[in-house]
């Protein structure tokens, strides 16, 4: 019989992106946190940009939670390892509540986690209600916990939204205060190491549930225990150089910490500050930004150079999005400032002032089918001949292209690594 662990648990969702889901989560975080408890908090989806904020909240790792690109069973793991150190589970859901291949209200469904909404009640009253009860609704048999209200203008337009409300449960506001705001750009969040003063941020958005009275009590949620089958060690012995720095930032954990549970022995370098490659095996390239760092990333030409030699000796390279853009001849930014790049593959970069593609994909690689996703703004002009085409889980969404170069591997596709293991494994092995 599988072990079980009880946790309390929420999910935080909203009707769409933009509600301040990553600020109410981050707030809650951090108040339960300096209470003593230890609060784990995942994010639903593919992204790394609100991960990087939570984790300043709670102290404590971020990891994904999505049932189609890790499965069930992978989530099933992270919570039940997660029950068994925490106090406290907060999950927080991707765009709106029901949005995406598999939603936040798959998710909470799936393992019975309450949700709660947080709703943007700027310019609204009594539709504030309509919109709580049509998200409790729209699905029966959801375990919805209730509603919290965010960008509040008073105390009575509080009262006034509380007063909207038909049965669902209103737990708490969140003032309109610019001191709470996260900055935001092209693809996100900014990343929290570029928000100086992200603590206070973070604080200021915890004293106003502290000067509310807030009181929540999570109701405690039965978590069982996953056949914990490690991966084979196929790995072993090999060391691979992993890109990261404020260029290149955006990679998951959990791809990080599988590879060094299949044995390799991972190497931290920097493209934009460093002049040679660690001693490595094989070499990550993952996504980012460097079209915010074109100059610093065209001027290290000892970098291009270190890369060059690197593929030179048949070793693999895995770059992702942000990494293949760094492995072309050139890249253009949204202004027009073009730089060359490392010139290791044939093609220009361009940013694009509108998202270029975006969504789920898998891709029936050699090595095996692995599941991931695509969001990027930019476009590629290049003459090389794609290995095939990741396949959108959209009825009309467009594959990416996926190339290879000897051992190189390159796409706009993020792979997460845990979908696959043995086909990630190959793709670094030697």
């Amino acid at each position: 019989m599988s072990a079980i662990k009880h946790c309390p648990a929420l999910l935080i969702s909203a009707p769409a992106s933009g509600q301040g889901k990553t600020t109410i989560t981050a707030a809650l975080a951090r108040l339960y946190h300096e209470q003593g408890k230890t609060v784990r908090v995942f994010k639903t989806g593919p992204d790394f940009l609100d991960p990087m904020i939570l984790e300043q909240a709670s102290g404590l790792p971020v990891y994904q939670l999505d049932l189609w690109m890790g499965g069930e069973t992978h989530c099933r793991q992270l919570l039940y390892q997660a029950a068994c150190e925490a106090d406290l589970i907060l999950i927080e859901g991707v765009m709106g509540l029901f949005d995406g291949t598999t939603s936040s209200a798959d998710l909470a469904e799936r393992f019975g986690i309450p949700i709660v909404a947080v709703i943007d009640a700027t310019a609204m009253a009594q539709t504030f209600g309509a919109i709580a009860h049509g998200l409790a609704h729209y699905r029966k048999g959801l375990p919805f916990a209730g509603v919290i209200a965010n960008r509040v203008a008073s105390a009575g337009h509080g009262d006034m939204l509380a007063e909207s409300l038909n049965g669902v449960s209103y737990i708490g506001a969140l003032c309109r205060d610019p001191a709470c705001e996260l900055p935001s750009r092209h693809l996100g969040l900014v990343q929290a190491e570029e928000i100086a003063d992200l603590d206070t941020r973070i604080d200021a958005a915890k004293q106003h549930f502290l000067d509310a009275g807030f009181d929540y009590q999570a109701t405690p949620i039965a978590f069982a225990q996953t056949d914990d089958a490690r991966p084979a060690r196929t790995l072993q012995g090999q060391r691979i150089a992993v890109a990261r720095d404020p260029a290149f930032a955006f990679i998951y954990r959990a791809n990080l910490e599988l590879l060094e549970a299949m044995g390799a022995e991972l190497c931290y370098f920097s493209p934009l500050l460093d002049t040679g490659l660690p001693a490595a095996d094989s070499l990550y390239l993952p996504g980012g930004y460097p079209e915010l760092h074109l100059e610093a990333l065209a001027n290290n030409t000892a970098m291009h150079d270190a890369i060059k030699a690197h593929q030179q000796q048949g070793k693999p390279i895995v770059a992702e999005c942000g990494g293949m853009l760094y492995l072309l001849e050139t890249l253009t930014d949204r202004e027009g400032h073009s730089q060359n790049m490392v010139g290791l593959l044939q093609g220009h970069g361009k940013m694009q002032k509108r998202l270029a593609n975006l969504g789920m994909h898998s891709a029936e690689l050699p090595e095996g089918v692995i599941h991931g996703h695509t969001f990027h703004h930019s476009t590629l002009d290049t003459p090389l001949p794609p290995l095939l085409m990741s396949k959108s889980t959209r009825k009309r969404g467009r594959g990416e292209a996926i190339y290879r170069q000897d051992r190189l591997h390159a796409s706009y596709l993020h792979m997460y690594f845990p979908s696959n293991p043995e086909a990630s494994a190959r793709l670094f092995a030697p």
